[in-house]
């Protein structure tokens, strides 16, 4: 199975009430422990890379640990998307290099910048059989060089529910990230939040069939954040988004929910363990070995509340 683009991964998402789990990977041993519980489960996945992903490790390695997931998993449909893309040239160096989904976020600048902005980039991909996501309104939160709005000021920048139907006719964009409230990073929120779920109604509504995205969605699972309070971190308000709220909102025209502050949570709760208890440990393999099998559970368990498990084959 070569890798593909979401159009088909989102059809079936939106028409039997579940969502794709997009995680960003940034090594060999985060994209073994997805794929691991992505295989098991025969779920359909999307793999994000972002610009701080491909600072860090290239995106020839990136690109090249993807190729063998790909050739080792023909019955997983693939997706390899471009988390943030910020300008059309980001956007245009991630297609070139074979990604298959690239996202333009373009919605700190004002509307009409934004349909602009994401026309080119989206007239660009089509041309090269590329699906394009772009951004309605603002998330909180910081996750790495993607800087949000206050946290506590989230409800004010949700996305507009009078400018959806405007922006996806004017730009042609495959997908839409709508901001309803959440926020990226570990410390979203200093008490549960209340998403706007009645704009995503609103969204659904005018936009029947079309797919949605849940940007800054992590859950920031208590076990992890006791695992690394425990062992000498200082995590002690992280709060994330509910997992009731993801799976219902997977329900209601979400084919995408974004996962990445969980993923690095359960890696560094895992290591901070094997440190403490095994205080002479240098060899890696020993550390990142119990991060890897984190990962595969925390990705099982997600599996289950996007509601995709067993959803491969239709994906294909």
């Amino acid at each position: 199975m070569a890798l593909v683009n979401t159009k088909k991964m989102f059809e079936m998402a939106y028409k039997n009430g579940y969502a794709v789990g997009a995680f960003n990977v940034n090594n060999m041993e985060i994209t073994q422990g997805i794929v691991r519980a992505i295989a098991e489960e025969k779920a359909p996945l999307i793999l994000q890379v972002s610009r701080g992903a491909r600072k860090y490790a290239k995106n020839s390695y990136l690109k090249a640990i993807i190729d063998v997931v790909v050739s080792e998993n023909p019955d997983i449909p693939i997706a390899i998307n471009l988390d943030h893309g910020d300008n059309f040239q980001t956007c245009k160096e991630f297609i070139e290099d074979g990604f298959t989904s690239v996202m333009i976020d373009a919605s700190s600048q004002p509307f009409e910048e934004n349909i602009r902005i994401t026309k080119e980039v989206v007239d660009y991909a089509h041309e090269r059989g590329v699906v394009v996501e772009a951004e309605l309104g603002q998330l909180g939160g910081i996750e790495e060089d993607v800087v949000g709005v206050d946290a506590d000021d989230v409800s004010k920048h949700v996305a507009d529910p009078n400018q959806v139907q405007e922006f996806v006719d004017s730009t042609g964009v495959d997908s839409l990230a709508v901001a309803i409230g959440t926020s990226h990073g570990a410390y979203k929120f200093k008490k549960e939040p209340k998403l706007a779920f009645d704009v995503m109604e609103e969204i659904q509504r005018r936009l029947p069939g079309f797919p949605l995205v849940m940007h800054g969605s992590s859950s920031v699972l208590k076990e992890f954040k006791d695992l690394i309070n425990k062992y000498g971190g200082n995590m002690p308000d992280a709060m994330g988004v509910p997992e009731e709220a993801v799976s219902r909102a997977a329900k209601m025209g979400v084919c995408k929910v974004n996962i990445d502050t969980d993923l690095r949570m359960a890696l560094t709760a895992k290591i901070r363990q094997v440190f403490a208890e095994q205080p002479g440990e240098f060899d890696p393999r020993k550390y990142l070995g119990p991060g890897r099998d984190a990962i595969y559970e925390m990705v099982k368990h997600k599996l289950r509340v996007l509601g995709c498990a067993g959803r491969a084959a239709e994906c294909m």
